[in-house]
This record gives C-alpha cells, structure tokens and sequence, in this order.
C-alpha cells in the first residue's frame, strides 16, 4: 500500500469536525485509505452495494439512526437525501468524528451537502498517486518555492517524464505491468464513469456524445478550451458543451483552471485552461504510449504540463496554506503555464517546459509579472526536462521537473 500524505489531516479533522468527507475519482484510493484510519472498529456501510443502497433510499432518517460510533458510508453520491439524514443526526449528537464519507463525485459541488452540512463537515480531495507518494517521501515543494527556495536535486533519466505521464497515478494502472495492459485498463476506466456513474449526479439528453467529448477534450489537454468551437464539433451548442464539462469535472475526469488576474494589472486574458486530472488517462485518451510519445513533441509539452498540474493540485491539496492554482496570459500574449497564490496573496510563477533546454525568453513573462506585483512576486520557475538547477536573475530559476517531488 502506498502511504498517502493527506491521511494526517484527515486524522486531525476526526477530533474536532463532526462530519468529514474525502473525495477523488473512482479508484484513487479513498475506501482503502479511509478503512485504515478508521480501523477495525469502525462500521462501513458502501452504497456501491445493491442491498445498502436500496435501504438507505428508501429510509435516509432509519438507515443513519441505526448506525454506532465512527460510520464510513462509501460513494455517498449515490444517496444524496442521506446528507439531511446526516445533519439531523450530528446536530442531535454533535460528538466530532461521527461520519466520515466518500464520494466519488466533488462533494463540494453537490448541493445537498452544501445545503445540508455547511459548519459541519470538512472535506479532503484524495486525487490519483502523486510522484512522492510513489516514492514514499514527502515533497515540501510548495512549501520551499513561497519561501524562495527552489530544491535542488530530483534527476530523471532519459526517457523516464514519458514513462512517467503515461503511467499516471492511479493505484490499479500503475499495477499493471506494461504499457498495453494500462491502456486497456483506462479505456474500461473511462468507459465505466461515463456509461454508470454519470447517471448519479446528472441526467444528460445527449449522454451518448459524452465519449466523444473525452477524446476531444484529451486533445485540447492545456489549451485555452473555446467551447463555442468544441460544441461545433459535436452539434452541440455551448451551454451543452459547459454542462457537459461540468459533470466531467464533478467525476474529477478534468479540470478547468482559472485565469489568474488582479484588478491593478490590466489587459490580462479571462479563458480557463483545460487539464485532465490524470496524465496516463489523457495519454491514453490520445493514444499515446510511452514509446510514441517520447519522440512526439508536439504532444510531449502539453501532457507535460498536465501532469506537472496534477502534481501541483495533489500537493497544494495537502497545504494548510490555501494554494490556489491559475494560469496567466495577457493580451501582449505573454503566457505562464501556472501561478500559485497563498492566502497572503503571494504568487509562484511555474512554466513548463518539455525540452532539456531553458532560454531566456522564457522569463520574459516572469520579469513583467515580477515588476507589477514587486514583493507579492515570490519565484519565477520554469520547470523542464534537464539535470541542473540554475539562477536566471533575481526570484528567477530553472529546475528539473523532478524537484516538483525529489
């Protein structure tokens, strides 16, 4: 079992939350991860099961009432009436460490629990391995870049970033040996979501054009994503489009990543990016293996940055600093791939960069930014496929990818 670096927190929230909740994607590990800091003592009840499900619908007040001590009610999705069960039964009992609940949809986005349990839940998003937790050392990556310091070390060797974002993150590919099997298997992963799981948080009239829409999506995978465009492609008019792409982030399939702006700086591009959550799922979406996407440029940069994102969200995730993620354009057309911004509204510029190779244009859009925001601009780092760790300037840095987890 691999050791995941939010379990912490999630035992810290048990003392003094009455209600905590962890989400991720199906098969990222968090019925596992919940049943071993519960114990053994623990009760856990998954409406995956035909028979649970079907008693906690027709009766949410019975099925909670007859539960004891710490519950772990897996996919909670499933029966969201369960949620004002919940409430009742913490409000009448308010002990911390009562429930503790999964789901394989974005709880936070789920009206039900924000109507239902606002001030009493916190909730904790278990995404896919990150590459420490691979490893088994934790990474204080974001930690060190708000303090100024770039780590130093973290060498991958040739060949080794394809591997590495066509593998991905999940538990169950990572265990199959081979890059065909792994295909297979996110095939029949993307399959399964998007034929049975859709049905639990949406009922879409065109649910059939869902698969086509992945792939599409696994295209444009870093892109500013023109949904007016996607929709042509498809029949489908961009309302369909934005709702369709909502239920796939709700399933943490993608991500759209909000443009970074603030209202002293001017002229600064508002489209979100496109990212798929896992790097081997957008690979595979592509059709793309370790053996072709080596040599592919074109598609290397994008899913290069995919996957840096990924491994920023995990461990942004588990920051007791509030990190939030953006990207940054303006309309001169300088671009940085992501800005990280802590809760004192101090900013981390990272590029990515696919190559072995760093120029110094590569800054350029670092040095602007640096300049407007004065000591609110923390680091610039472009991350890329090299050996050394370099200083450009003053806050200004080239790293391996690897010091993301090194």
């Amino acid at each position: 079992m691999y050791p995941r670096f939010i379990e912490p927190g999630i035992r810290e929230a048990l003392k003094d939350t009455r209600v905590v909740a962890v989400s991720g994607p199906r098969q990222s590990g968090k019925s596992t991860l919940v049943r071993a800091i519960a114990g053994a003592g623990a009760t856990f009840l998954s409406l995956d099961e035909d028979v649970t499900r079907r008693a906690a619908a027709d009766d949410p007040t019975g099925f909670i009432r007859r539960t004891k001590g710490l519950t772990i009610i897996d996919e909670i999705q499933r029966v969201p009436d369960l949620m004002l069960a919940i409430k009742l039964a913490v409000d009448e009992d308010p002990a911390p460490g009562r429930f503790l609940i999964t789901g394989s949809a974005d709880i936070r986005t789920l009206a039900s629990i924000q109507d239902s349990l606002a001030g009493r839940i916190e909730v904790f998003e278990l995404l896919p391995l990150a590459q420490d937790e691979i490893a088994g050392r934790p990474s204080q990556f974001i930690a060190e870049v708000f303090q100024g310091r770039v780590p130093d070390g973290g060498v991958l060797d040739p060949g080794d970033l394809p591997k590495r974002i066509a593998a991905g993150g999940f538990p169950e590919a990572l265990a199959r040996a081979g890059a065909g099997r792994r295909r297979n298997w996110f095939g029949a992963y993307a399959r399964a979501l998007i034929e049975q799981d859709v049905a639990d948080i949406a009922q879409l009239d065109r649910r059939r054009d869902l698969p086509r829409l992945v792939e599409l999506l696994a295209q444009h995978c870093g892109e500013m994503v023109n949904l007016t465009q996607l929709g042509a492609q498809l029949s489908m008019d961009r309302k369909t489009v934005d709702r369709h792409v909502g239920i796939l982030e709700q399933m943490f399939l993608v991500r759209r990543v909000r443009p970074w702006f603030r209202n002293e700086l001017k002229r600064l591009a508002r489209m979100p990016k496109l990212h798929f959550v896992d790097s081997g799922l957008a690979a595979a979406m592509r059709r793309l293996d370790p053996e072709s996407l080596g040599p592919d440029r074109v598609s290397l940069g994008p899913l290069a940055e995919t996957f840096v994102y990924s491994e920023l969200a995990k461990q942004a995730g588990r920051s007791t600093d509030g990190i939030s993620i953006h990207h940054y354009r303006d309309h001169d057309g300088g671009e940085i791939d992501f800005i990280l911004e802590n809760w004192n509204r101090e900013i981390v510029a990272i590029e990515v960069k696919a190559g072995a190779t760093v120029r110094p244009e590569a800054f350029a859009p670092m040095r602007k930014l640096a300049s407007a925001l004065g000591d609110k601009f923390v680091a610039g780092i472009v991350l890329y496929d090299g050996r050394q760790r370099f200083r450009y300037g003053d806050k200004l840095w080239a790293a391996p990818i690897a010091s993301l987890w090194a």
